[in-house]
């Protein structure tokens, strides 16, 4: 056994695979899109914002079908983002599905209270204010709820995930936006006396510009904040979209217009029900494109698995094979080795007398050679046996383990003063961890054997998710400069004169602690001594 080379085992942070709307970055052609969808409502805008005044025929048949289209896809896009929510747990998303589980719950009160749907004036006792009301604090609180998605949505928030059930989130956040719009529902039918007037029939009052204006400044807020939130999420590029679609709806249905049934009412209205869609479209169509990546990932998984199965199946039988024919090497190498020990052991026993100096010498070479012949056979075959032996868990006292390979390897006649700390105990085989202590503590003991004072220091310490593990020594130590020959087999940084060894010993702790899920490292200065290092998985 000699020093060699460290091993790293390095682990790449998890990549988390962006398949989701929220997380999925916007490609060129999607931000394309969206671009010319903002420039075509601008420009639809643009030509119908000169006639919004005009008095159209009043068809009481289109605020239900709009309603209840909006209600639709407001309610479908509400589930689909508290289901991402469910797999993200993202406050910003629970946020944003609010947003238009509320906006879908107020097109239900607004068109139950809308004069003469329903009933002359309204369902729900809602009374001449009621509907308009009931309009701008829905386009004036949806704004708000898409301004806190973009300021949840950052890295230090998102780092901070909800505590509890997912289910439990949604029922609360559901249970939550009823609450708001009861309460609001409440507010602009028994409290409407309070609110300022706002309508007159049919016809504007002054007054609502003002109220208009403040709900149209919220919307453009709204955009404003999604646009400094940077990195954008293909969900925040149509969010965009959406609030630049209702600042036309707002502006055509509620500012520039005179009242209900002119050509800003109806053209509004149009808008506000594309900017609905918008976002469930898209949800709708990477759902799509993600149940066909799924799909293809399970075609390709189990034609993974049908690979893996074969090779396992050849891996097996090559391993039975291999077995075998170590074991018919080892026997096969060995019979010869024991003659050649066994001549030359009669050989010094019978004639040493008749044999001059170098004669003797070159017996006692044969005997050595023989013998580190052997202890070669044995190293390698525990070092093929390491890597095809299960490994089984129990729960390992290190520190007795420790204890009981240093009385093993060192006994009574050892000058070293080995010292055997506190450590933590280890979920693993506790056979192939004695290995491991084994090899270790021989070569301290090998290396600092020609000192005067040789000391051994053992020990191991909890550190982040690791346990880490050491054997340090006063000896010879190693030139850091052969320090990527750490573990390799018959790698050897000391001649075989000075100190005898195969080399291996140490490539069978690599293998041992790798197998444990652990790694292995070491660092030495020349004369000082050296320190080796493992480390194994924190214990649950």
């Amino acid at each position: 056994m000699s020093y060699a080379g460290e091993t790293k085992l390095w682990r790449g942070p998890d990549s988390e695979r962006q398949v989701f709307l929220s997380t999925l970055p916007a490609g060129r052609s999607e931000r394309r899109l969206a671009l010319a969808v903002v420039l075509v409502s601008t420009v639809i805008f643009l030509v119908a914002a000169p006639f919004a005044k005009a008095p159209l025929p009043a068809v009481p048949a289109f605020l239900p079908i709009y309603q209840s289209a909006l209600v639709v896809t407001d309610l479908i896009t509400a589930v689909l983002l508290f289901g991402q929510f469910g797999i993200l747990r993202s406050r910003a998303l629970l946020v944003l599905a609010s947003g238009y589980l509320f906006s879908a719950l107020m097109a239900v009160a607004h068109a139950l209270s809308f004069p003469g749907l329903f009933a002359p004036t309204g369902l729900l006792g809602a009374g001449s204010q009621t509907t308009a009301w009931l309009y701008f604090l829905w386009h004036g609180i949806f704004p708000l709820l898409v301004i806190a998605y973009a300021l949840l949505k950052s890295k230090q928030h998102e780092a901070s995930k909800p505590v509890g059930s997912a289910s439990t989130a949604v029922l609360v956040s559901i249970a939550g936006v009823f609450a708001v719009v009861c309460g609001l529902m409440l507010l602009t039918t028994a409290g409407q006396a309070a609110l300022p007037v706002i309508m007159q029939g049919n016809d504007d009052d002054p007054m609502k510009v003002v109220v208009a204006t403040s709900t149209w400044v919220f919307t453009l807020a709204a955009l404003v904040v999604l646009l400094w939130r940077r990195p954008h999420s293909l969900l925040d590029h149509w969010l965009m979209v959406v609030m630049c679609v209702w600042i036309f709806d707002i502006a055509l249905a509620a500012v520039l217009n005179h009242g209900r049934y002119d050509l800003g009412w109806y053209v509004g209205r149009i808008y506000g029900l594309l900017a609905g869609s918008f976002v469930l479209i898209v949800l709708l169509v990477e759902s799509g494109k993600l149940s066909a990546r799924l799909s293809d990932s399970f075609a390709s998984e189990r034609q993974q698995r049908k690979l893996v199965e074969q090779t396992s199946t050849e891996l097996m039988a090559v391993n039975k094979e291999l077995e075998a024919f170590s074991y018919s090497v080892s026997h096969d190498l060995r019979a010869p080795l024991r003659a050649v020990d066994g001549y030359a052991l009669m050989l010094e026993e019978d004639h040493a007398g008749r044999l001059d100096n170098e004669g003797q010498r070159l017996l006692g070479v044969i005997r050595e050679s023989s013998r580190q012949m052997s202890r070669l056979i044995d190293d390698l075959l525990s070092f093929s046996h390491v890597g095809r032996k299960k490994i089984s868990q129990s729960d390992v006292d290190m520190a007795a383990l420790a204890r009981e390979v240093v009385a093993e390897v060192a006994g009574d006649g050892s000058r070293a003063k080995v010292e055997v700390g506190e450590m933590p105990a280890a979920d693993g085989d506790r056979a192939l961890l004695k290995q491991v202590w084994t090899n270790l503590v021989s070569n301290a003991l090998k290396y600092s054997g020609k000192l005067t004072h040789p000391q051994i220091e053992i020990g191991g310490q909890i550190e982040n998710q690791e346990q880490i593990y050491w054997v340090r020594d006063n000896g010879t130590g190693f030139d850091m400069r052969y320090y990527d020959k750490l573990f390799g087999v018959f790698q050897r940084l000391h001649s075989a004169e000075e100190f005898e060894g195969t080399g291996v010993g140490l490539a069978i702790v690599q293998r041992i602690v790798v197998r444990h899920g652990g790694r292995v490292w070491a660092e030495s200065t020349i004369g000082k001594g050296a320190c080796f290092r493992f480390a194994l998985p924190r214990r649950a």
